[in-house]
């Protein structure tokens, strides 16, 4: 029976990317019956994946929104993107979630591409529960890939339903391993229910027992009947599943093929009849029952026409239209059904609703009408680790570039604008190649601002060998004051690290100590580009003696004797090349350790040693120094050898000499820059 005055609840599907959540996502709406057609992520026309990034990609570029109803209950479906570089996009979806879909292929080597989501709704005690999905292709037993993705969960794995197969291995249905029914697939209908074949009801039993001994571990008077050989009822074991799934204790697994529709009424029952209430999500969050109203966002989309708008979740009171919030005045409240907009007086516990005109609201931010809500669990923003130096394609469109990519910021977090001081460089950072992309595909789709993006420039330096001396004077005579300055310097190299000095030794009155700083500014001018066309660093200037002339001497004039004497000395000093090298930690499954170590040697690496990384069991930390060169498309090849899930952190270490034939490199590359 339906319940009238049930708050909506909210399931979030995640998982890899070509797991078919969208697909599934459909296939729940046609089941309950929100849609009178599935849609195709092919064709272009699901209700997920509607933005025109998601649709030339074929593959979730954001978090859609759908509402539902299932035999009564509100619900509402979030469609996360599975690709690793948005992971901070789903993980924000489960946070606001009282339970997740974590959709996986039955593929033994995919396993471990599960992981990264399990390990987040584990820490975060976020219920759950495994889809298999695809399982009409399917090649690998789903005994095999049940025990891969064990490997891969901290949490033990409940198989809730038995495959059936045809004699030729096909899957055509399933048995339910607690009703103890067993169901065939009908393409386009219900599943039909069918006898238990003979032959397969030792299996049946097997798994059934296996589920009892699992809830078994966290029920001592469970246990005790399982010892007893006493049978517990249907009802008792639904009530064990129940609240070990809202503890995340256990993560049930289910079977089906969502293109086909199959299996997905039976996920919609378990997601009815176990999917803890908002009450009980608030309570794990630790919210108050009772307060102001509150609510937080989930996520923020900035829309072409609508400005924009921010979808949140109310986790007290109500929330309506014109409310003030965090300073705020709320305008429309707005249900969403991907691209689709139903506006509403007011939301409240459980749902999720659109609010525009947030302008000050930031994506996490949690909203009362005082300001003063009590702090919520937010998901760990990553450390940026590709980067891309942007452009306008149209000289007109600059200067809107940095207010639009302050919206894309808004949407995606994760996102980070540099303005390199050094290379001149408008940069823009995230989680991989894909994920800029889709950046500059929204830049031109939503803003109308195209650009152009290519690998950042690496802020090389030089330094010099040796020390020398340089007199140099500037004199002009053009009518009237002329322009006089002579100046004596001493350069000297300083450890690495040191950076820039100045200081004078000039005494007598030889330059009065009011042209003095106009010597520093221009000694400063010259060390922007020394003699191999980088900033020098790691030197000191000291300003030995000079001239003035009582008439003729300026600021001005002393200011470019200070700059000549350093441009003319510096070649003397055998100047040098200096990189960038960065303090890397890359995180990896223990079985891409070896690979790591090849990579980093084959980038001009250094490896500093491995340990395995903390409170991640099964993975290693590779600690190596590696040139910022070498980092730019590091992630893209670290991808590629991990099976998407390799990651690093990084940092600034030291500035290294670069000879050979990488200087030789640079070198001709700035050269040509200079001659263009």
């Amino acid at each position: 029976m339906a319940n009238a005055n049930a708050a909506p609840r909210c399931v979030a599907l995640i998982g890899p990317y070509l797991s078919g959540k969208t697909s599934l996502l459909e296939a729940l709406l046609f089941a309950c019956g929100a849609i009178t057609r599935r849609g195709s992520v092919r064709e272009g026309n699901t209700v997920g994946d509607h933005a025109p990034e998601a649709r030339s990609r074929q593959m979730s570029t954001e978090t859609n929104a759908a509402n539902a109803s299932f035999l009564g209950d509100p619900w509402t479906i979030l469609d996360c993107p599975g690709s690793i570089e948005l992971l901070y996009e789903a993980n924000s979806a489960a946070l606001a979630s009282d339970v997740a879909v974590v959709v996986c292929e039955p593929e033994v080597e995919k396993a471990l591409m599960i992981g990264p989501f399990l390990r987040f709704l584990d820490r975060h005690s976020i219920p759950h529960m495994l889809f298999i999905n695809k399982l009409d292709t399917a090649s690998a037993r789903v005994r095999e890939v049940l025990a891969a993705l064990q490997e891969v969960s901290e949490r033990p794995l409940v198989l809730r339903q038995m495959p059936l197969r045809a004699s030729e291995g096909q899957v055509t249905g399933y048995v339910d391993v607690v009703s103890e029914r067993a169901y065939r697939y009908r393409r386009g209908e219900a599943s039909e229910l069918v006898p238990i074949p003979d032959d397969f009801s030792g299996e049946e039993q097997e798994a059934r027992t296996g589920l009892m001994e699992k809830l078994a571990d966290f029920d001592d008077a469970l246990l005790e009947k399982l010892l007893e050989d006493a049978e517990p009822s249907k009802e008792e074991i639904y009530g064990h599943l129940t609240r070990n799934l809202g503890e995340d204790r256990i993560v049930p697994v289910f079977l089906g093929a969502a293109t086909q529709g199959h299996g997905v009424t039976r996920l919609w029952k378990a997601l009815r009849h176990e999917t803890p209430s908002p009450q009980a999500t608030t309570a794990r969050l630790g919210i108050a029952a009772e307060g102001e109203p509150l609510a937080q966002v989930v996520k923020t989309y900035q829309l072409p026409h609508t400005g924009k708008l921010s979808l949140v979740r109310v986790w007290r009171g109500t929330i309506g239209e014109g409310m003030v919030l965090n300073g705020n005045r709320a305008g429309s409240v707005l249900r969403l059904t991907g691209a689709q907009q139903e506006k509403l007086s007011a939301a409240s516990l459980g749902e999720i609703v659109g609010l525009t005109r947030m302008e000050e609201v930031a994506t996490g931010a949690v909203l009362s009408p005082s300001g003063k809500a009590e702090a919520l669990p937010q998901a760990e923003k990553p450390q940026p680790v590709f980067g891309l130096a942007i452009t306008a394609e149209r000289r007109t469109d600059e200067v809107k570039l940095t207010p639009a990519i302050g919206k894309l910021v808004d949407e995606d977090p994760t996102l980070e604008l540099e303005q390199n001081a050094d290379t001149r460089e408008l940069v823009l950072w995230g989680q991989g190649d894909v994920h800029l992309q889709i950046a500059l595909d929204r830049l031109r789709n939503r803003h109308n601002l195209p650009v152009t993006g290519h690998p950042a420039t690496t802020p090389y330096k030089e330094t010099i060998r040796r020390g020398s001396q340089q007199h140099s004077r500037y004199k002009r005579q053009t009518g009237g004051h002329g322009q006089f300055a002579d100046v004596t310097i001493e350069v000297k190299s300083l450890p690495r690290g040191s950076g820039f000095t100045f200081t004078d030794s000039v005494v007598g009155g030889a330059i009065p100590r009011n042209y003095i700083p106009a010597v520093e500014e221009g000694v400063i001018e010259a060390l922007r580009r020394g003699p191999l066309g980088f900033p020098i660093v790691d030197v000191a200037v000291n300003l030995l003696t000079g001239q003035f002339h009582t008439v003729d001497s300026s600021d001005q004039a002393f200011h470019i004797a200070g700059r000549q004497a350093v441009q003319e000395c510096l070649p003397k000093c055998e100047p040098i090349l200096l990189e960038p090298i960065e303090l890397v930690g890359i995180s990896v499954p223990n079985a891409f350790t070896s690979r790591v170590q090849r990579l980093v040697s084959g980038r001009r690496g250094q490896i500093l040693g491995y340990d395995a990384k903390p409170d991640w069991a099964g993975w290693d930390v590779v600690s190596a120094y590696l040139p910022q060169s070498e980092l730019h498309d590091l992630i893209v090849e670290l991808r590629s050898l991990t099976l998407g899930v390799g990651n690093f952190a990084h940092r600034f270490d030291h500035l290294q000499e670069l000879t050979g034939k990488p200087a030789e490199k640079v070198l001709a590359s700035r050269a040509a820059e200079a001659a263009q």
